[in-house]
Formats: C-alpha cells, structure tokens, sequence
C-alpha cells in the first residue's frame, strides 16, 4: 500500500501543476462539458498506473535530465519494419547493426493494423492497439522498444491522429448506423454542406485523391474524407473523440514508445467557412496532451509533422511558458536543400536558415534529407520573386531537373500528384539516386559516381551541421538507390512514393567494410561525421548559430560557437571547383584530416564540404606544448653542449695523456741511444756525462713544455741534433787521437835525435 501511495501521489502532484490550466483549455473546448474532463482525468489515472515500472523510472530519470533528446550524440533512422527487417524481430536481430551506424533511436514508420490495398503505407490505421500481424503482435514491439533502452536507443512511433480507416470499429459501427459513432466522425446527409467546405478547403491531394468528401454507400450518407476516401477525419470538436485517442496515445506509450509523431496534426480541426488547417483549437488541443503526457509518461516526447510554410510550423512549439510540441519537423529546409541542389546557389539556403537561427534554442526542429513521404516545393516564393522567379515555373523546373530532364542533370526522380492544372507535382525519390548515383552507375562512369558520392557525403554533413536531431532515411547510409519495382505491385503502383521505400538491401549493407565500394565510402563517411559530432559540443543546440558571408553564391557558409569551439562549416553545392572568400583569423583545424587549415580564401572542390574547429582548450594546449617544446629543445642544447665539452675536455686529456706518453717514449729511446753512443766512445765520455744529464734535462724538459706540438717532429730534430753532437765528439776524438800519434811520433824521432848524438860525443873522447 505504501508503494501504491507513492506511486499516486507522484500522479497527484503532477496533476496538481497543471490542473488549472487542464481545466480552463478543457472547459473552453469542449463547452464545460464536466462529466467529459472527470472522464478525461480518471483516463489519465488509469494510464499511469497501468504503465510498466521499468517505463516510470525512465520518466523519473529523463525529469532529472531535461532535454535528453537534445544531445548531439542522437542520431535517427526512418525506417519500414517489414522493409528493413520483415518484422519485429527480425529488427531486434538488427540492432547490432543500428549500433554501427551510430543510430540511437529509430523511427518505425507506420506499423499498427491497416487494410492490405488500403493503407496509405500504414497511415489508414484499423486498430490503434494491434501491430500488423505481417510485422508481429504489441509484445514483440513491447520487446524491442526494451531491448532499444537496454541499448541506450529509443524509439519513435506514428501515431495518425486526424483520421482512421473505414475498417476501424469505430467506422463499421458509424456503416451501421450508431448515431454514436457517427458523430465521431463528419456525416452529412447531403453535398449541400460538403461543398460549403470544397469552397474553402484545398485539397490534400488533387490528383490520386480528389476532392475532401466520398459517398458512404451503407449510410446513404456523405463523409469527410481529406486524404483518401478510406481514411475518415475525425471529429475532435466531440470530447469522446479526444478522450478516446488521447488514451490511445498512452497506450503505445506505455508499450515503450519514447516519441511520438503526431500525424498530420494541422488539420485536425474542422471548422466551415476556413481552410481546416492550424486553426486555434489545434493548438489547444496540442497543449492539451502535451500536458497529459507531462503527468501520464513525461520521459515521452512530442513530435509534431506540419507540413507548412515556416510561420506556420514555428507556432506549433507554443511559447516558454505553455509549450506545445517538443520536436517539429523542418520540412521547409529539407525542400530548400533540394532547391539549392537543383539551381546551385544558395541565397535562398542563407535566407531560409537565417530565419531558423534566429529563433529562440529551446525551439528544436528534426532535420532531414529524405523522408517517406514525397519532396513538396513549399518554398519562399516571396524572396525569390526578387530574382524574377515564380512559383509555377520554378516548381516545374526543379521537377525537371531533379528528374534528370536538364542536359547536365544526372538525378533520377519522380513525380508525385502531378496537378497540371495548377503545377503543383511534388517529388520522389532517394537521396542516393537524386545526387546522381544511380545514373553514374548505370552509365559505368566512374568520374560521375565519384562526384556523386561526393555531393552525398556533404548533403549529409549539412544535415549534421544543423542544431536539432538529425535523421536519415534507411539505406541512405549505403547509398541506396530507387526500387522501381512497385511499377508492377497492384497495391503500390498509383502511389510514386514507393519508389523510395524499397526493401532494404543487406548483401549491399554486407559491402560496408569495403572502403572503395560505394557503400563502404558513404557508411564510413558517414560514421565519421557522426563520431565528429558527438565528440564536439559545439554541434549542442544551445550551440550560436550564424551564416558566414562566402561572396560566392554557390558556397553555403554557417558558423557555430558554444564554450570555446568555433566551427566554420562551408558546403560547395557547385560542380566546379570554387573558393569560399572567408577571412577568419583564428588557427583552425579541419576536422575531417585532423590537419591544421587556415579558414581564409578557402578552396573548396566541387560537392565537397570543409568542418574548420577552432578550439579555445586545443589552442591553450598546443601553446602549452609549444612553451614546452621550447623549454625541451633549450634543454637538449644545454645537454649537448655539456656533452660536447665533456667529450672535448675528454679528448684533451686522452691527446695530453698521449703526448706524455709519447714525450716519456721519445725520451727513454734517446736515453738508449745516448747509453749506446757512450759506450762506443766510452774514452770521450767521462768528461761529457755532466753535460749528457744536463742535455737528457733539457730535452725532457723541452718535450713537457712541447706537448701540443707535433712530437714526432720535434723528436726527430732532437735525435739528428744529439747524432750530430755525437758525430762532432767522435770527430774531435779522432783529431785528439792523431794529434797524439804525431805527438808521440814527433818526440820519439827527437829522442833518437838525442841518443845518436851522445854517441858521436862519446867517441872523440
């Protein structure tokens, strides 16, 4: 019981903030009905407790984290269930390869029970509790949206809230003739009042389904029938019609639904004399179970499709203090983009985004290239009056050229509701095949498929670029091309819009990890942004957004800044090579080469894009590692030079130790020289010894004070001059030793001399 008082008192409080409001819209709508809001109240009640505990605390958390769809990290994918994957399971099976492609939350087109031949797609809903059985049953949808949360992904459904098919019960039972039931819906028991509305009410679509009312054969009665004459408008001026599909909101929501599309909600409202499209009750009744949601499931979200001119769309956010939608669909910018393709000039791309930058961040907008619906040409026709275009004749030259009807034009599209009365035919095709893909392909010419490519690649870069959530169609992640084979299905054949919604191709998703095929250059490309712009807040929504003036109309120029990252993004819609006249001064790098880039006079090749960052935290960081290179590299000069002087002083003194060395050898071998000279003249020696030592002082002596010189030279004048001395002494011992025998010859001729004159005396005595 605690628990349950918990639980209620968390419903109370909630419904307390905004009772007052509930209360005042309610009364004013619906005429005071009391026993219709007391109704509308306890079905409120009923829905939040019948919702699953683990959705609750989802609730409770994302209440803690406002704006958690608005991460740059959220990436969607539109998707078809049995296109994709044939059913419910079979995308539970393919969730690992959503995780690949950077998907966090998947939009799963139209899924709920609709007539086979009479669906509209999906959008002529039989039952708004019963998934198609083709697809699966509400446990498997149950089952995947859980196993998406386990993933960190959510997911988005359709819910058709202008009409039901004739099939739903509520419709058989109107054929029946229940007053009831007929009044849910817009009987009228003759053409008069039917065509009072045709008078005012343009029609949804002109040629596959004209007019706004068909015949019911069983009544005998006319009903509203706005868009195909199987699908009945609903009549949300009858409080039971709003009870009742408000709850059947809450039911897809407690089954794990995160967002929810409101189909169609311009024209929910009917009122004669009007064109039953925005009128003010609209709005109320948005703010009505945006409200209910708040108290019911406030982790949901929701996700208005309005179809219109901009100031059309931007009303459907409300205002700060009674907000209405959470997330509205950019549909004009998509139809300008491909606009921009077609002419290759983008003035009507910088007024267009000039307007969508200057409303205020909290207005979050669901951008896209390619959708399943068709491409519808609700442009500016104002601004571009001033350049002498009009609206018929522009229409049908984008027409032409986006389906390759130009010389030049390699797209391959096609028309949808072609209204050659008032030239008002809208477009189909894929992403891949209107850049020119499938023609490049076709014609084998790789120079055409290379461009192709190339104009695909940025086309989704601009898509990233954008503050809001971006989504891509499936298979635009491979590049896939037009499926014409719903020219020969019975069931799809009148509707062109198939001609993008074909089966999605697993053998050409298997050639991904191949970089040089097509699908592998747009998957990895394509990764790469994506990983970019999760890992830069600058690409937040709270982000500032600006155009950059390229003085070249066919160079589209944006600029984002949040916390100190600058992007300059610029996109080349030209088949020619051209320059972006751009003059920012900060050091940039370009973010796809991780390369730095001036962002100045910035050439740009044809179809091709540049993301400059400037980064106020890179910037510091790279003048911090600057400051520490130069103190490293000052450093290293400090350790060489110290090592140079090392290594010098150790070569002084290795080349000092060796003239020692050299001096001690030169020495010791003139000592052995003189020793051996002084034995040979042992006799001249005595009186010399004292003038050898003081001659072996001196030369030691002189080698010592010599060391730097070469000694080898040195020593060899020494030895030449101790031979010549030693030459000299041997010489003046010689002369000494001649001079001795003439001496001594000399006194022994005089002593004979001497005695043969004694004798001669002797003799005369």
């Amino acid at each position: 019981m605690e628990e349950r008082a918990g639980l209620t008192r968390e419903f109370a409080e909630r419904l307390e903030k905004r009772l007052d409001e509930l209360k005042w819209l309610y009364a004013e709508l619906y005429h005071n009905d009391e026993n219709a809001f007391r109704y509308f109240l306890s079905m409120l009640e009923r829905m939040y407790e019948a919702r699953p505990e683990e959705l609750k605390a989802l609730d409770r958390e994302r209440e803690q984290s406002a704006g958690w769809y608005r991460s740059n990290e959220v990436l969607g994918m539109m998707l078809y269930t049995n296109c994709f994957a044939g059913n419910l399971r079979g995308v539970r099976e393919k969730l690992p390869y959503l995780k690949e492609a950077g998907v966090t939350y998947i939009h799963l087109m139209p899924l709920l029970a609709s007539p086979k031949g009479r669906s509209d797609g999906g959008y002529a809903v039989a039952d708004f509790r019963q998934v198609e059985p083709e697809l699966g049953t509400m446990e498997d949808f149950a089952a995947l949206a859980s196993d998406c949360h386990k993933s960190g992904m959510s997911v988005c459904l359709d819910f058709v809230m202008n009409h039901t098919s004739e099939d739903h019960e509520w419709a058989r039972r109107a054929r029946a003739g229940e007053k009831e039931f007929q009044d849910r819906y817009f009987f009228f028991d003759n053409w008069n009042i039917p065509n009072e509305f045709d008078r005012t009410v343009p029609q949804v679509f002109p040629t596959t389904a004209p007019g706004n009312f068909s015949w019911c054969n069983e009544v005998g009665k006319v009903v509203m029938t706005s868009f195909y004459p199987y699908q009945w408008d609903l009549n949300y001026a009858n409080p039971t019609v709003f009870n009742d599909m408000t709850e059947n909101l809450f039911f897809l929501c407690n089954q794990g639904a995160d967002i929810i599309r409101l189909d169609a909600v311009p024209y929910i409202w009917k009122s004669l004399g009007t064109d039953c499209r925005n009128l003010p009750q609209v709005h109320t009744i948005v703010r009505l179970m945006r409200m209910a949601a708040e108290i019911v499931c406030p982790g949901v979200q929701l996700l208005g499709e309005v179809v219109m001119e901009p100031s059309k769309v931007v009303p459907y956010f409300g205002s700060t203090e009674k907000p209405e939608c959470h997330i509205l669909y950019n549909v004009t910018t998509m139809a300008t983009t491909w606009h921009t393709v077609a002419t290759k000039d983008v003035r009507l791309m910088k007024h267009q985004l000039g307007q969508i930058f200057a409303l205020p961040k909290q207005y979050l907008f669901l951008n896209y290239l390619r959708c399943h619906d068709d491409i519808g040409w609700g442009l500016d026709y104002g601004f571009l009056k001033q350049f002498g275009i009009g609206e018929v004749g522009h229409k049908r030259f984008l027409n032409d050229c986006l389906r390759g009807y130009f010389y030049g034009s390699d797209a391959r599209g096609e028309l949808y509701n072609d209204d050659l009365r008032l030239g008002d035919a809208r477009l189909c095709g894929t992403t891949a095949s209107l850049c020119g893909i499938e023609a490049a392909e076709y014609e084998g010419n790789v120079w055409k498929l290379d461009r192709a490519i190339r104009l695909h690649i940025m086309l989704h870069a601009f898509l990233f670029t954008q503050s809001g959530v971006p989504v891509i169609y499936s298979g635009d992640e491979i590049g896939q091309l037009n499926d014409y084979g719903y020219h020969n299905d019975p069931y799809k054949w009148d509707d062109s819009r198939y001609l993008h919604r074909g089966a999605f191709s697993w053998d050409e998703a298997a050639l991904r990890k191949d970089t040089e095929s097509r699908e592998g250059r747009i998957f990895n490309a394509l990764r790469k942004l994506e990983t970019l712009r999760s890992a830069h807040p600058v690409f937040l929504t709270a982000a500032d957004t600006w155009i950059i003036e390229t003085y070249n109309d066919h160079i589209l120029g944006i600029g984002r800044y949040y916390d100190g990252e600058k992007l300059v993004a610029l996109f080349n819609f030209s088949p020619q090579d051209e320059t972006a006249w751009v003059n920012e001064p900060e050091n940039y790098t370009d973010l796809m080469t991780g390369e730095p880039r001036r962002a100045q006079a910035v050439g740009i090749p044809a179809f091709d894009f540049a993301w400059l960052l400037w980064s106020r935290e890179e910037e510091k960081r790279e003048k911090e590692a600057e400051a520490a290179a130069k103190e490293a590299e000052k450093e290293r000069k400090t350790a060489e030079k110290k090592k140079a002087a090392e290594e010098a002083a150790q070569k002084t003194a290795k080349k000092e130790a060796e003239v020692k060395q050299a001096s001690k050898e030169v020495a010791s071998k003139k000592k052995t020289e003189k020793v051996a000279e002084a034995k040979t003249v042992e006799t001249a020696e005595k009186p010399k010894k004292s003038d050898e030592k003081a001659s072996e002082a001196a030369l030691e002596q002189e080698a010592a004070t010599e060391q730097k010189a070469a000694e080898e030279r040195k020593a060899a004048e020494e030895r030449k001059a101790a031979e010549e001395a030693a030459r000299k002494t041997v010489e003046a011992v010689m002369k000494a030793e001649d001079a001795a025998k003439k001496a001594g010859k000399a006194a022994q001729s005089k002593r004979a001399a001497s005695g043969t004159k004694g004798k001669k005396k002797g003799t005369k005595k």
